[in-house]
């Protein structure tokens, strides 16, 4: 249970600004001006001294405050903005916060459900590099089974079920057969992709309004809820996969910290030996966390077939697979860790396109890069301790 209170710090400040953001838009602010370059000495400035406070701290062999990384994440992204919009083509350039916030948390979608798969996987000590695949083929049984039964409930199902059977390839081979979980899931994210292409050239696209013209998940209003000034609209008017995600993280988070399953499951990824020893089936445990980690991929596939899109195409995924990979990494194999990290890929994702229509001076290559270059610094364990669980990608005999 331990490192669990640098959430709550994490959650807290978190609440603190979507509170200033909602206190803005009750009071009917639409713009902020900002003199770009005192704004961005100060805020300079205050991030020098948070860093000399931090390695101050590091040097005295002091706990360093949990707020101090908040506080300077938060300060960073501001003053990031503000120099971007500052460069722009335009005399007086903007950016929607509202419309920035709320491209984040739909491009995040996938990448949420991803991430969550690798950390069911993961915390039993089977590395899911088939991500990708499972959001692929479950986009693709979204798109097909949705069209051909007129019910976008069935194709969310079937989702699910193709996520389910890339996954019961990969459990059987790796976990049964001890063959190499990495190599297992390299190959089947080509499997699925040449699959999928085949299918999509000849039979979707000979055939598209009987195979792949899927109905679509309409956004779903909570009353109340949605009127919440800035946060209400990006929060509370998503779909049913959206919400779905948000209950995801949830179960997932309370249920590998706080239930005895969750102890399991942490006891299988971090020592199979001992967990073998007190009674438990290491195998059977990590066999049924691949199938549910499919399950939850399969499903956030669907969001490509079902509501980001109204037909399937080829590659759809796009390499979303990989870069849930990269959050749950940065996210150090936790569900609220990985469901940040993957707002943050979101965000940048979102901001790389704003940039273009701005006009910005700053590469939108930049923007792209930035997540994969933090998850780096993650790994590298230059912002704190980040290792998987001990056990993870090790084959498990007993005897």
């Amino acid at each position: 249970m331990s490192g669990q209170p640098r959430w709550v710090a994490v959650t807290f400040l978190t609440a603190l600004v979507l509170f200033v953001l909602a206190l803005l838009g009750v009071t009917k602010v639409e713009v902020i001006s900002v003199p770009a370059a005192p704004f961005g000495w100060i805020v300079a400035i205050v991030l020098c001294v948070l860093a000399a406070y931090a390695v101050w701290l590091t040097v005295q062999k002091r706990k360093l405050p949990a707020w101090i990384g908040g506080v300077f994440a938060i300060l960073f992204v501001f003053g990031f903005l503000v120099w971007i919009v500052a460069g722009g083509r335009d005399e007086m350039p903007s950016i929607s916060l509202l419309g920035l916030i709320a491209g984040a948390v739909t491009l995040a979608v996938p990448l949420v459900f991803g991430s969550l798969s690798g950390v069911l996987s993961e915390r039993v000590g089977v590395v899911n590099i088939a991500i990708e695949g499972q959001l692929l083929l479950g986009a693709f049984s979204a798109a097909v089974v949705g069209t051909v039964t007129g019910n976008v409930f069935a194709g969310l199902l079937a989702a699910a079920v193709a996520g389910v059977l890339v996954s019961l390839v990969l459990a059987v081979v790796s976990i049964k057969y001890l063959v190499n979980q990495i190599i297992v899931g390299v190959v089947l994210n080509v499997l699925v992709s040449g699959l999928t292409s085949f299918l999509f050239s000849t039979v979707l696209t000979a055939h598209p309004e009987q195979f792949n013209q899927p109905p679509q998940l309409e956004p779903i209003t909570i009353p109340f809820l949605a009127d919440i000034p800035i946060i209400g609209p990006i929060l509370f008017r998503q779909s049913l996969i959206g919400y779905l995600m948000y209950l995801a993280v949830i179960v997932i988070y309370v249920g590998l910290y706080y239930t005895k399953w969750g102890l399991r499951v942490r006891a299988v990824g971090e020592h199979p030996q001992a967990a073998d020893t007190v009674g438990i089936n290491v195998n059977r445990t990590r066999f049924w966390n691949v199938l549910l980690g499919g399950a939850v991929a399969g499903i956030g596939g669907s969001f490509f077939a079902l509501v980001s899109a109204d037909a399937f195409s080829k590659d759809m995924s796009a390499g979303k697979g990989y870069i849930a990979l990269a959050a749950l990494i940065f996210g150090r194999w936790n569900p609220i860790g990985a469901f940040l990290a993957a707002l943050l890929f979101g965000f940048a994702d979102n901001l790389q396109s704003i940039i273009t229509i701005i006009g910005s001076p700053v590469p939108g290559q930049f923007m792209a890069m930035l997540p994969y270059v933090l998850t780096i610094i993650a790994v590298a364990g230059l912002v704190g301790r980040s290792r998987p669980p001990a056990a993870s990608g090790e084959p498990y005999v007993k005897g």
